[in-house]
């Protein structure tokens, strides 16, 4: 372990070095094409969602102020400028302008859309283009319509992707499904991957085509298809989709898989699965254990209560046992249970595994004073896990009602307290029919007086639930949709030094990540980054989430994923797919993002177009594997900024 550990930090070194090296040996080649102030131009319209402004731009003579103009109604996502890039996209005489065209359709969704695609689709005759409409075609489309034949690599892959889109929006029918299982059968691993997703997301009564995912699940030569296939057997209710999910649990070598089957077995009663998912809760990589957690979370049965708390009672890893105590709890509601998970949170020196055991006492209604004396704690992952935990009590089908005027004092004091996020978990409550708070609670005063403390752009998430229990209260509807505005332009003394190729060292508590920015692609996203490392922002922050096989997320003021700062940047899409160390920005809606980052552990194709994507990973991954709630950015350097 010791000597892999060095090896990756010669590996960074030499990166270090060669960077150095280079920009001592470089022309004068600007160093992003953001030395060009006609593209600085149109990347700030874009920013501003300035769609009249861009429209001159494509018309330009010159090809890349087209292409670029194109590409930034992709941010923009107007449906009113489709008829613009239809034309583009038919009548452009460069190719990359005409595909950056059609992956800006393919971003907003429209009848005209759909039209514009699928004539495109018939008529292309660059293949390069072509493969962007086919995708494209499928994220707007009702109902499929192409008739191409997958007879290449190319194509087929691009079909592949297709349907994967009409797929992860609930448009998958028979005919879909026997394409896309004919093609997990092509040699090509990226039109495998694309067929795989589709099974594994959004497609429907596939059961006929068992055969043929199984042994992809299996066999495949690719850990990543393997991965998606696996997720795909979810849906398929049989013992030999079950038997397979569990031998795979049991022998893949790849814990990404094992993590997925373990998701998959959720789908299944614990009556059948007990063995496999206790056993794997007990292994050495945490991530597979959390997973097998949660699946026993997610299917157990009141008979196997003890034996769930007494696994969580011996394990070693704080989010296992958290996780087990919940699933005891919730099907045993025992005082006892309840009374050692509040003896282990008061021993607990952790906030993110006192946070969660909070989280396991959402099913013992009887210990919510325990939770509301929670409250009143200054760390804001335990004040955000206490009001969670609340709220979830209030939820259940066993709460007694003649609480209600009860939980209605500690949800205003609450919300008196100030604490943003607390604000927002309450007010989202309150406003929820179902509940029928108004029946108690008959001045609203301390929700305006909250409302009135808080401020766009940093509070968005608070204020939106917030607005909402007012106007519910008030027997109105919501005045507005509550949205950010531009505030944040790109500091383009900053963007205009930064390489095209620039790298980046994220070091952590478990290690180095070195990675690379594209600030050519994401100006607004890569320039916040920088500027916040070289403001040393991100030193001691904490990975607050990580969610195995999928993300692991960090960058929070609060350490909670509530924190944010007095500004937002603009989300920013372009064509790229999010693989195996993607790193896009977090947000809580287009527009919304600040300083909260992930980083993927697979591919992760259902967040392309909907999180900007900056930066990728070169080295590391073995680092982003390793990393847990709790763990610590110790820096993110800026290697060799141009001028700076």
């Amino acid at each position: 372990m010791r000597d892999h550990a060095n090896a990756m930090r010669y590996s960074i070194l030499y990166f270090y070095i060669l960077a150095v090296f280079s920009s001592c040996t470089k022309s004068e080649k600007p160093i992003n094409k953001f030395s060009d102030p006609v593209l600085i131009r149109i990347a700030d319209f874009q920013d501003k969602r300035l769609g009249d402004s861009l429209l001159k731009y494509l018309s330009h003579p010159q090809p890349s102020y087209r292409k670029n103009a194109a590409l930034a109604f992709a941010s923009l996502q107007d449906s009113s400028f489709v008829e613009s890039l239809s034309s583009i996209l038919t009548t452009d005489s460069d190719s990359a302008t005409r595909k950056a065209a059609a992956f800006a359709i393919g971003q907003t969704p429209s009848l005209a859309s759909e039209k514009a695609l699928l004539s495109a689709a018939q008529t292309e005759k660059m293949k390069s283009v072509l493969v962007e409409v086919v995708e494209a075609y499928g994220k707007v489309s009702r109902h499929w319509q192409l008739n191409l034949l997958a007879d290449d690599s190319i194509i087929s892959c691009a079909l592949a992707w297709s349907y994967y889109r009409m797929a992860v929006r609930g448009k998958s029918d028979d005919e879909l499904n026997r394409k896309s299982s004919e093609l997990l059968k092509s040699p090509y691993v990226n039109t495998r991957l694309g067929a795989a997703h589709y099974f594994a997301r959004g497609a429907e009564n596939y059961d006929a085509h068992r055969k043929i995912i199984i042994e992809t699940a299996q066999m495949d030569t690719s850990p990543e298809v393997r991965m998606a296939a696996i997720l795909g057997l979810r849906k398929i209710k049989s013992d030999s989709s079950r038997r397979a999910l569990e031998l795979i649990t049991r022998s893949d070598p790849d814990y990404r898989a094992r993590v997925n089957a373990l998701r998959a077995l959720q789908e299944f009663p614990m009556n059948d699965t007990k063995a496999v998912l206790i056993e794997a809760t007990q292994g050495s990589v945490s991530n597979v254990g959390i997973a097998a957690a949660e699946a026993i979370r997610s299917t157990i049965q009141k008979p196997y209560w003890r034996e769930v708390s007494e696994i969580a009672r011996t394990n070693d890893n704080w989010r296992i046992q958290a996780i087990l105590y919940e699933a005891a709890l919730a099907v045993s509601d025992d005082k006892e249970l309840a009374e050692e998970i509040k003896t282990v949170y008061n021993q607990s020196a952790n906030s993110y595994k006192s946070a969660s055991l909070l989280s396991a006492l959402q099913h013992s209604t009887s210990s919510y004073r325990f939770v509301m004396d929670q409250l009143k704690r200054p760390e804001p992952v335990i004040k955000v896990a206490a009001a969670t935990c609340l709220v979830s009590m209030n939820y259940k089908k066993n709460f007694d009602t003649s609480l209600k005027s009860e939980f209605s004092k500690i949800y205003q004091e609450a919300i008196a307290d100030g604490d943003a996020a607390v604000i927002g978990i309450v007010a989202d409550a309150l406003a929820d029919s179902t509940l029928k708070y108004e029946s108690v609670i008959k001045d609203i005063s301390f929700l305006k007086d909250a409302l009135a403390r808080l401020s766009l752009p940093k509070d968005f998430e608070s204020i939106l639930p917030l607005e909402t229990a007012i106007a519910y209260f008030e027997k109105r509807k919501l005045n507005r949709p509550v949205r950010n505005e531009f505030n944040h332009p790109i500091d383009w003394s900053l963007a205009k030094n930064i390489s095209s190729d620039q790298r980046a060292i994220i070091k952590t508590s478990k290690g180095e990540i070195l990675i690379r920015l594209m600030v050519d692609e994401a100006p607004g996203s890569v320039t916040n980054f920088v500027k916040l490392a070289l403001e040393k922002y991100y030193d001691g922050k904490f990975f607050h989430r990580v969610v195995p096989n999928f993300v692991v997320q960090g960058g929070c003021p609060r350490g909670d994923g509530w924190g944010s700062e007095a500004y937002s940047i603009r989300s920013e899409f372009f064509p790229h797919q999010y693989k195996t160390g993607s790193i896009g920005m977090a947000s809580a809606g287009k527009d919304t993002e600040g300083t909260q980052w992930f980083i993927t552990h697979s591919p992760t194709p259902h967040l392309e177009g909907r999180y900007s994507l900056f930066a990728e990973v070169l080295i590391g991954m073995d680092v982003v594997h390793k990393i847990e709630v709790g763990d610590r950015i110790t820096s993110v350097e800026i290697i060799n900024l141009s001028a700076h």
